[in-house]
């Protein structure tokens, strides 16, 4: 049984796409489309940069979404293939729900790339700039991860944003709080706390602001029901039905994404083999995370595609 998986924010790259659309037409609408439903030349920024304006979490987004849809679809046209013959579950990381939920038919490509240009827009909006931070728990399991945000509280925000794997915690809030657990990482038995260079506190209740922008703009496009089910982040287990998909990702903006539950769902469900598109961050995650022996496959170029092909 085989899932198809989407990475989040932080996969983006300078460069990102250039050489699929060199090699494929199927790429270039794409990446054609989601510039007309933006208006702006972001495969233009993809391709030629600059990296900071890149990094913006509004092009980030719809840019990490636009690079593994239009992998997903080379795969699909060039190679003749469809996703609901090839793969039982989607999913994806953080925005990559988005990308999973476009690629299982939910939304469109168009509606996606809008959907995604809000949500970046509003998480940046959310908190001033300077008031939150983010920090990776190297070495924390979700416990440990969380008595140290609750210790490093103090009264402000300090939660658990993301579980990663079982030795990858994220957390986030108020940038006070955020650094006191980092300085106090060696307390709790963890191996090393990084500070983040991201411009928002992710997946934490400061977002709330941005979980309410989203609920107006999922209310005027909400999704359809997918062609198959997709593995919420925010509660590790499947779903197909459209309205829950909408509130879930209400709840996705200030929840934690629980990627590590996920995998763990899947491979009890009997996934052994996860293909992640347009990146190379989600499978080492999968690999720490699987009980079991499971597979792994990222699809960037070409020649990934077409290796793809011949194992399906």
């Amino acid at each position: 049984m085989r899932a198809f998986i989407f990475p989040g924010q932080g996969s983006q790259a300078v460069g990102m796409g250039k050489t699929l659309a060199e090699a494929s037409a199927h790429a270039r609408e794409v990446f054609q489309e989601v510039d007309e439903a933006l208006g702006q030349h972001l495969f233009k920024l993809m391709s030629e940069g600059p990296e900071d304006q890149l990094t913006l979490t509004e092009n980030a987004q719809p840019a990490i979404m636009a690079n593994a849809i239009a992998t997903l679809r080379v795969l699909e046209r060039d190679g003749g293939v469809t996703l609901s013959g090839k793969a039982a579950y989607v999913a994806g990381h953080s925005l990559g729900e988005y990308s999973a939920l476009c690629a299982a038919g939910a939304f469109d490509l168009a509606t996606t790339a809008r959907l995604l240009k809000t949500r970046g827009q509003a998480m940046q909006a959310a908190v001033p700039v300077g008031v939150g931070a983010m920090a990776a728990l190297l070495g924390a399991d979700i416990d440990t991860a969380q008595k140290l945000a609750d210790a490093a509280a103090e009264g402000e925000v300090c939660t658990v944003a993301n579980d990663n794997d079982p030795s990858q915690v994220v957390i986030s809030g108020h940038k006070g709080a955020v650094e006191r657990a980092v300085a106090m990482v060696k307390d709790y038995g963890i191996k090393r706390g990084v500070l983040l260079p991201v411009s928002a506190p992710f997946h934490c209740p400061l977002m709330q602001p941005a979980a309410d922008a989203m609920a107006e703009a999922l209310g005027a496009n909400p999704p359809t029901a997918p062609l198959l089910p997709v593995i919420a982040n925010v509660t590790a287990s499947p779903v197909s039905d459209a309205d829950t998909i909408s509130n879930l990702l209400v709840e996705q903006v200030t929840g934690r994404v629980r990627w590590r539950e996920s995998v763990g769902a899947m491979e009890a469900i009997g996934v052994t083999q996860f293909v992640e598109f347009g990146g190379k961050v989600l499978g080492p995650m999968v690999k720490r995370s699987a009980s079991g022996d499971v597979e792994t496959v990222s699809v960037i170029s070409m020649d990934d595609i077409e290796a793809l092909l011949k194992t399906l």
